[in-house]
């Protein structure tokens, strides 16, 4: 080899470089030759070096030539203190250029507008939901969230017809704008802010919105049974973010999360403690072959099934009540209207006295709560859902007065009315809507609880029943005849648990530290898994599991 010399390269002497650095140094290679491969990974490093410094240098050229770009023929984004030259047009692109304080205008929400505020004169920025001539003016409706408002232009001294103009034909639908106008009385029955319009004084594009559209949100948002364009399923998930614009799909997830923020103030009000337990495990949490598995650093691994073991193990450190909202797992290959491969699980644990029903009357007191706080905190997106999803009222009964029938009353009712199902045999949908079906007309409620289902249809860590030990201290919660919810009295004697996860063909190794977690002494214990998308769903009866998971997963979709 020939040695290297010289602070200065070509890509020809760059390329004869990286080959000699590359080389390996077996042991019989000279003490000459070895320094040769030495100093070219040296000078390899230096070149690494100077080509990285290069694209950072690059990139911030490029960053400013994107905002020196954004600059050209834009109107000024000004401190409210000062007035711009055009009162329409583009804004250059916000880049906080503003002092740190802002610009001191304050943008007034939607939802906020009414009556109270006629003849004030008020900033709003919002989505332009449409916008249309008539006569000489144009009309902008304009959407944030799940409320809408109209905007009006009419030519004047300060508004002339130019702008009218550019309105009319510049701004695209689903642009983000900023209106400046007075608050006048008005009758507009296609708002929701249906007693006021605003008449524009200033009007600015935030952000353009490209065309053509995937979809337009009207067509989304029209209910089935209404005449025209109707948007499929698969088109609105492809192109979620638009499809979130609806209003009543914006709605659904407001609803969502009223659900786990009564669910957790619920259980915060009863002693309980809000944990965050492990998704990488490295054995099944509930048995079975629905497992995701993974490579965890080059060993096996899987995703949790369920907070379920963790739980537990919170319990066995005298945590006594405990809750959890997190993803859940499941390699279920099911493509049905009410399965996820991944969902949100509502779930919690709790020490019990002395019977597994007082786990029974925490959930009936908590779901009461939950049906109370949507209908009185969520009245407006119930409605909004309500206009594109028609349901009849969820009905369910107050708290401690809520139906519950034992699984072998449930199957009796079954049979007598025509269904073919064995003493021990699992609810499969058809007979769990069957069952709600029967249900409702006897007793008149959409909610009900089940338990003292079969021991060989639940997880290994089910108490028996101790009179009966074909069947367990577990149960299943339903609302319009669909299971949300299964739970139980766990077993906490670690040589019963050892004997019913062998007997499941688990590998012990794999929840060694589940059970050792025993093996220090551990209070009787109950608890319960939810699933956030179905309760949501059967809520507000909206058919399919798909419209209440925000970017769902099934074994179809990975994506968006």
């Amino acid at each position: 080899m020939a040695g290297i010399a010289g602070t200065e390269w070509t890509a020809e002497m760059e390329a004869e470089i990286r080959a000699i650095a590359e080389r390996e140094m077996p042991e019989d290679m000279t003490a000459e030759d070895k320094k040769v491969v030495r100093e070219a990974r040296k000078k390899m490093k230096e070149i690494e070096k100077a080509k990285k410094k290069e694209r950072k240098a690059a990139a911030a050229a490029a960053a400013v030539s994107l905002a020196e770009s954004a600059r050209v023929d834009d109107v000024e984004y000004l401190d409210s203190s000062k007035e711009p030259e055009q009162v329409y047009g583009d804004y250059k692109l916000i880049q906080s250029r503003c002092a740190k304080t802002g610009s001191g205008r304050k943008f007034t929400k939607v939802e906020a507008l009414d009556a109270s505020q006629i003849g004030k004169q008020l900033w709003i920025r919002a989505r332009l939901h449409n916008v249309r001539a008539v006569a000489k003016n144009a009309f902008l409706i304009l959407r944030q969230k799940t409320s809408s408002a109209q905007a009006v232009l009419s030519p004047s001294d300060t508004i002339p017809r130019e702008m009218i103009k550019w309105a009319l034909r510049n701004i695209t639908t689903e642009s983000v704008i900023d209106v400046q106008g007075q608050i006048v009385a008005s009758e507009v029955k296609s708002c929701t802010q249906n007693a006021i319009e605003i008449a524009v004084q200033r009007l600015y594009v935030v952000s353009k919105a490209a065309q053509p559209l995937p979809f337009l949100p009207d067509d989304a948002a029209r209910p089935a049974q209404e005449e025209g364009v109707h948007v499929d399923r698969k088109t609105r998930l492809d192109a979620r973010i638009v499809d979130l614009r609806v209003q009543a799909h914006q709605a659904i997830f407001r609803i969502q999360s009223g659900v786990c923020q009564l669910f957790r103030e619920f259980l915060d009000g009863h002693g309980f403690t809000e944990i965050h337990s492990p998704k990488l495990i490295a054995g099944a949490s509930e048995g079975g072959a629905n497992v995701f598995h993974l490579e965890y650093f080059k060993n096996p691994a899987c995703l949790a099934q369920s907070p379920q073991l963790y739980k537990q193990m919170a319990i066995c450190g005298d945590m006594e009540r405990v809750f959890e909202i997190g993803p859940v797992f499941r390699a279920e290959n099911s493509d049905t209207h009410r399965h996820l491969c991944e969902f949100t699980g509502l779930d919690f644990e709790m020490a019990i006295d002395e019977h597994y029903y007082e786990v029974l009357r925490m959930i009936d007191g908590c779901f009461t709560a939950i049906f109370d706080g949507l209908s009185s905190r969520y009245a407006a997106e119930i409605e909004a859902v309500q206009r594109q999803y028609p349901f009849e009222p969820f009905k369910y009964r107050p708290s401690g007065e809520n139906l519950v029938i034992q699984f072998p009353e449930g199957i009796a009712m079954l049979r007598e009315s025509g269904v073919e199902i064995g003493d021990f045999d699992d609810l499969d949908t058809e007979s769990e809507r069957k069952l709600g079906e029967l249900v409702k007309a006897k007793y008149d409620t959409d909610f009900f609880l089940m338990p003292r289902y079969p021991s060989a249809i639940r997880p290994f860590y089910t108490m028996p029943d101790p009179e009966d030990p074909r069947y367990s201290n577990s149960f299943d919660v339903f609302m319009r005849g669909e299971e949300i919810l299964s739970g139980a009295q766990r077993v906490h004697d670690m040589k019963i648990l050892e004997e019913k996860i062998k007997a499941l063909g688990i590998e012990v190794e794999t929840v060694r530290d589940y059970i050792d977690a025993f093996k220090f002494g551990a209070p009787p214990h109950g608890g319960c898994g939810v699933g956030l998308e179905r309760v949501v769903m059967l809520f507000l009866s909206v058919g399919n599991i798909r419209e209440t998971s925000m970017f769902p997963r099934d074994p179809n979709r990975l994506t968006p």
